[in-house]
């Protein structure tokens, strides 16, 4: 699964809350997923696709972010909203994703191909918000070992799933951030 979007996806472990409104109409969302080009959100309002919208989101602790999106697909309450050209303030935006990532609210999974070895990096909160598209590199890419440099934080649910890519599909682990390699620490020594 290599992913051949322009721009990073990131995923939150607890979805960011989102305001929409187009033609007199408004509501409130949760943030899937994002990028410096777009995002996936959830919400009730009836969006459609061509449509066009304001969004108003924060990320974090970062300011409020205001912009106006297209909306390109819609699947139950699952809308893709791109954002417009000439992005209000783009450096706001990656400085909200870059902090997202450092504090671990938010996480990226991003394969690469190293010495002819498929390897998978975890950047930012290695946790269970990861479980569908981890489980999916792992059982269908051929994932030989983990990069976790880039883990910020980790939970119970990120430690199972690396148990399980261990145990499970006999995957290495590579590069190890302090607080992954202390969680794994305790982990095994309590096995």
């Amino acid at each position: 699964m290599n992913d051949r979007r322009r721009h990073q996806r990131i995923r939150f472990s607890a979805p960011p809350a989102i305001k929409l409104g187009s033609n007199g109409s408004s509501g409130q969302g949760r943030i899937e997923n994002i990028s410096l080009s777009g995002m996936m959100a959830r919400s009730s309002l009836p969006l459609e696709p061509g449509q066009v919208a304001g969004c108003e989101f924060t990320l974090g602790t970062s300011p409020a972010i205001d912009q106006s999106v297209a909306v390109v697909s819609r699947l139950g309450d699952l809308v893709g909203l791109r954002f417009q050209p000439g992005l209000a303030n783009p450096l706001l935006l990656a400085d909200a994703m870059a902090d997202a990532l450092a504090c671990g609210t938010a996480s990226v999974l991003t394969q690469h191909e190293i010495n002819g070895q498929r390897v998978l990096r975890i950047s930012g909160g290695f946790n269970g918000s990861l479980r569908e598209d981890f489980l999916h590199m792992l059982e269908h890419s051929g994932i030989a070992e983990l990069d976790l440099s880039g883990v910020t934080s980790v939970d119970e649910a990120g430690l199972a799933l690396c148990r399980l890519a261990v145990d499970k599909h006999g995957v290495r682990l590579g590069q190890q951030a302090t607080c992954f390699s202390r969680a794994w620490q305790l982990l095994n020594a309590g096995s």
